[in-house]
């Protein structure tokens, strides 16, 4: 059974993967996991992979001056890191692409059913 704050999770990257398909990214895979790490979007645009960590808080979080991407500490990014490098060798790509990684903050306004993003790119 999943918490509310997973569930607000799981939202807000179902979110997220819809305005990256707008901003006419490539959705190449969702919560590609290992022991050692997960990545919760992968996506393509142009030539460059986007490994996205989606970032989600309630409308009234964002009011407090509170920064969701502030949770992606130094040991997520390696945790991210070695994700990223299994998903590069296992999908043939590591060497004919340029990768990156970003971070969506996901607010949601759940009463009013709207969502603002916010999206920190390129923080490794």
């Amino acid at each position: 059974m999943q918490t509310e704050k997973q569930k607000l999770g799981a939202m807000g990257e179902k979110m997220a993967k819809k305005f990256l398909m707008k901003q006419k990214f490539n959705i190449l895979s969702l919560n590609y996991r290992k022991k050692w790490g997960e990545i919760d979007i992968v996506a393509k645009k142009d030539k460059t992979i986007h490994f996205v960590e989606v970032k989600t808080v309630s409308y009234e979080t964002q009011e407090n001056g509170y920064m969701p991407e502030e949770n992606v500490h130094p040991w997520k990014i390696k945790r991210l890191h070695r994700a990223i490098e299994t998903y590069l060798m296992e999908n043939n790509v590591a060497h004919e692409t340029e990768w990156q990684i970003d971070v969506i903050a996901v607010f949601a306004n759940l009463k009013e059913r709207k969502v603002k993003f916010r999206i920190t790119e390129n923080v490794f």
